[in-house]
């Protein structure tokens, strides 16, 4: 195991809690204490240490795939001196901190876990998430590498609806995977451009957009307000908020780290 320092404040457990919450996730696999991911063939094992986590192996591959998936990208510091400013986020803060959201490393694996979670639980989500990684995916000794987008291409409708998508979902997985768009530039466009090439694909709208802008690129203003979740966390703690999307401008200039502190604390403040 190698330290790998983490800005703090930073809570390991509550990090993590995302691959625990739902169901198994064996892309992103708890197992024993730690996080196992899968990065180029090689299995890295996480887990917590003081100042940061200690990761095996950790080099010059895989360090970048762990500290995206741990947030690197994120900055507490600024968003909590913005927070105390906001009695209801201050709260929330306070009950969960050292939160530092997790990120989905890969592009396609962020796009194709939105169409699993499109209208329906995020348990069922989950499960049909692992299924197809369990299927199409290459397992390490505990952990699955997510299934890549050669993978996925020659595949028929029917193989994706062997582990749970629906027709119509599976029709939209492989058409990324035939002509997915090109994810570099992507992550060098603004915001609205991003959301514009997200959604001219077939099966992709805003809410799978707003979310591929908050979990993988991690920009500060993605407010995914067509969340049923992230309604009802605000419709809980800004009872007086009858617009979501409007109430994304009070968190500016860090929508993405408030929606994600109003979904957590919804899950653990009672």
């Amino acid at each position: 195991m190698t330290l790998l320092p983490l800005p703090q404040p930073y809570d390991f457990d509550i990090s993590t809690e995302r691959f625990r919450a739902f169901g198994v996730d064996l892309a992103n696999l708890w197992h024993e204490g730690g996080v196992h991911r899968v990065v180029q063939g090689r299995e890295v094992r996480i887990e917590a240490a003081r100042g940061g986590v200690d990761v095996d192996p950790l080099d010059g591959t895989t360090e970048p795939v762990v500290c995206k998936l741990l947030g690197f990208d994120f900055e507490l510091e600024p968003f909590y001196a913005f927070a105390a400013g906001d009695p209801v986020l201050a709260r929330i803060v306070a009950s969960i901190p050292g939160l530092r959201p997790p990120l989905a490393p890969d592009p396609f694996e962020a796009l194709v876990s939105s169409v699993t979670a499109q209208q329906v639980s995020l348990q069922s989500a989950f499960a049909t998430r692992s299924r197809f990684i369990e299927r199409f995916g290459e397992r390490a000794e505990h952990a699955y590498a997510f299934p890549t987008m050669e993978r996925i291409a020659p595949l028929r409708e029917e193989d994706l609806t062997a582990v749970g998508f629906s027709r119509r979902k599976a029709e939209y997985v492989l058409g990324l995977a035939w002509n997915p768009p090109d994810f570099e530039e992507l992550a060098g466009l603004p915001d609205e451009e991003v959301k514009l090439r997200i959604v001219s694909l077939r099966g992709f709208g805003e809410w799978s957009a707003d979310w591929f802008l908050a979990r993988h690129l991690a920009r500060p203003h993605a407010w995914p307000a067509g969340d049923l979740g992230l309604v009802k966390a605000a419709a809980r703690f800004y009872p007086e908020a009858t617009d979501v999307r409007a109430l994304g401008e009070r968190f500016d200039p860090f929508q993405n780290l408030s929606a994600h502190y109003l979904l957590m604390g919804s899950r653990v403040l009672m």
